[in-house]
């Protein structure tokens, strides 16, 4: 009896053999193997029909009838959830010893924690005690009294070029500002405003008050601005350093923005920058009020937060952060205006004694 090379294939197929051997070892004998004696063809053709009765089952076959529902494959949990795992594909083998940190670094990444706070967070309350009194929600005063003998008479102009005019020091009112930013503009805004003037006080006699107020919300600026407004009379005088250019448009747009009107365009303003610049410059390195205070007034300031840095205290508490800062910049207001107090007398003086010089010079 005679097969042929097809019928062969055909029945090895029926009996669940695949055709899956790898061309270095073909599964069939080569042609010329096949052309042999009889016998020898059905010896095979009757093992291999012996081999498919041994066959539980045949390969399942990927063809379905119409209608038939297929089974879902079974799924596996990994770590990226559970997935579908693919049939006729061996299993991934076991992580070995050396892998174990990858793994848990693998899982760390899907289960990450929130960080802890820093332990200086963690270590006690934050510091938001602000000095003062509250006036309205978010808006703070802080008064001091420095005693002090007030001039009995009025102090002359003429080192701001203005030489037949005087000014009552009951009427002289140093402001400074703390603000926002250092670059102006309707997004920029006082968070403080602080003030001195000579007073008298009935229980503690002659000196200069100085009065601050801070504002702890955006809120309460309309507050700040009704309160300080409430400080100027029609015969106020203002005294600043450099706040014709700054402090005091700063203020007036606030003004105008918080649709109020505005009280400073009225007053009378005295800029201390411009006779110091006229009278000291090339004397130091330059003409700021830190640096005229320290040579001229031998004030020193300790623990001085410089005004760059007041923008950053006050947003820093506004987010939760700290008042430290914002206290020193508190400090550093109350220096200021109690220097431009200081610097308006010996300007005065300095003028007065010029005069003088120039007087004598000419009887000689």
């Amino acid at each position: 009896m005679s097969i042929s090379l097809d019928k062969l294939k055909a029945l090895r197929k029926q009996a669940g053999h695949a055709d899956k051997a790898p061309a270095a070892a073909p599964a069939y004998p080569p042609a010329e193997a096949v052309a042999g004696t009889a016998s020898t063809i059905d010896s095979a053709a009757t093992a291999t029909v012996a081999a498919a009765a041994d066959i539980a089952a045949p390969a399942p076959v990927t063809t379905r009838a119409p209608g038939v529902q297929r089974k879902s494959p079974p799924r596996e949990e990994s770590v990226f959830g559970w997935v579908d795992s693919i049939q006729h594909k061996p299993a991934a083998p076991a992580p070995r010893a050396s892998d174990g940190g990858a793994l848990r670094r693998l899982l760390a990444t899907r289960n990450r924690a929130v960080a802890p706070a820093p332990r200086a967070e963690r270590s006690g309350p934050v510091d938001r005690d602000l000095p003062g009194t509250q006036l309205a929600p978010g808006l703070y005063l802080i008064e001091a009294f420095l005693p002090q003998a007030i001039p009995t008479q009025p102090l002359s102009l003429a080192f701001s070029k203005r030489p037949e005019e005087t000014v009552q020091p009951s009427d002289l009112l140093f402001f400074d500002t703390e603000t926002t930013g250092l670059a102006g503009g309707t997004g920029t805004r006082a968070f403080m405003i602080g003030a001195a003037d000579w007073h008298t006080d009935s229980a503690r006699g002659e000196g200069l008050r100085v009065r601050q107020l801070l504002m702890s919300t955006m809120g309460a600026e309309s507050a700040m601005l009704e309160v300080f407004s409430g400080w100027l009379s029609a015969g106020t005088v203002l005294s600043s350093y450099n706040g014709r250019s700054y402090d005091a448009p700063l203020l007036k747009t606030r003004y105008r923005l918080a649709r109020r009107g505005d009280p400073i365009s009225a007053l009378d303003h005295v800029d201390l920058l411009y006779p110091t610049r006229r009278r000291y410059r090339g004397t130091w390195e330059n003409c700021r009020l830190a640096t005229i205070e320290r040579n001229l007034l031998q004030i020193a300031r300790e623990d001085d937060l410089p005004g760059s840095e007041a923008p950053a205290a006050w947003l820093g508490y506004l987010r939760g952060g700290s008042a430290r800062n914002l206290r020193r910049v508190g400090e550093h207001n109350h220096q200021d205006v109690v220097t431009l107090a200081q610097l308006f007398l010996r300007l005065v003086q300095a003028e007065a004694d010029e005069r003088e010089t120039l007087a004598l010079g000419d009887e000689r």
